[in-house]
């Protein structure tokens, strides 16, 4: 009895990600679920959620690497660009499958990031999300980037791709493509990271059913069962 009191008592003081277990995946983005899923912290040093209720209502969830991927992106950028803020979107629901509106999103190797905006002063801001625009996904950016007083930061988005992948490759997976506005993508690639854009991350020329101006997405490339 007192070794078992010793051992729980043990097992109480150790971190909780001893205990953590992998996710698994199973399917494809488009027909798939998901078990053991973890969900993204609401906030950091140089990000947040895109909506506190989405995060209460389970629609933040993904596999426990893209979690790693992105935390460790983040973190990272957060040395690289001190003065830049970032946001990520929707994710996917606890146990995948179904996740109205979109047509992805279904086994936890989804996730919609907000673009990085400046303000007229050229500060890094957030984008604001918030019922009236649905949580951003109903701003539209005019042909190069623009609304009103601000204007997609290229920089930080091309930034934030490229150590997304950076840290996909860190965790032995990588990224399967990126979804940004094909009439956008030309601005993306003038930056000091399109070089390596060109040549490391498949950008979808394809046009998406809906624009893809004010988020961008990601899928990565983490083994699945089927």
């Amino acid at each position: 009895m007192l070794k078992r009191l010793v051992f729980m008592l043990l097992c109480s003081l150790l971190p909780n990600t001893v205990f953590s277990v992998e996710s698994i995946c199973y399917g494809t983005t488009k027909n798939g679920r998901l078990e053991h899923a973890v969900q993204l912290p609401s906030s950091g040093s140089n990000f947040v959620s895109y909506s506190s209720l989405a995060a209460t209502l389970g629609r933040t969830y993904v596999h426990s690497t893209v979690r790693d991927i992105i935390v460790a992106a983040y973190k990272q950028l957060a040395n690289d660009l001190p003065n830049k803020r970032f946001k990520y979107a929707e994710t996917g629901f606890k146990k995948g499958g179904r996740f109205k509106p979109h047509k992805t999103h279904q086994n936890g190797l989804s996730v919609d990031f907000m673009v990085p905006v400046l303000n007229d002063k050229g500060e890094s801001v957030h984008l604001s999300t918030h019922a009236l625009n649905r949580y951003g996904y109903d701003i539209e950016f005019d042909a190069k980037g623009r609304l009103d007083n601000l204007t997609i930061d290229y920089e930080a988005l091309a930034a934030h791709i490229v150590m997304l992948d950076k840290q996909a490759k860190a965790h032995s997976v990588k990224l399967w493509r990126v979804i940004f506005d094909p009439k956008l993508q030309p601005f993306l690639l003038k930056t000091k990271y399109g070089a390596y854009i060109k040549k490391n991350i498949t950008l979808s020329k394809k046009r998406s059913w809906v624009r893809h101006d004010e988020h961008y997405h990601v899928d990565f490339d983490v083994p699945c069962k089927h």
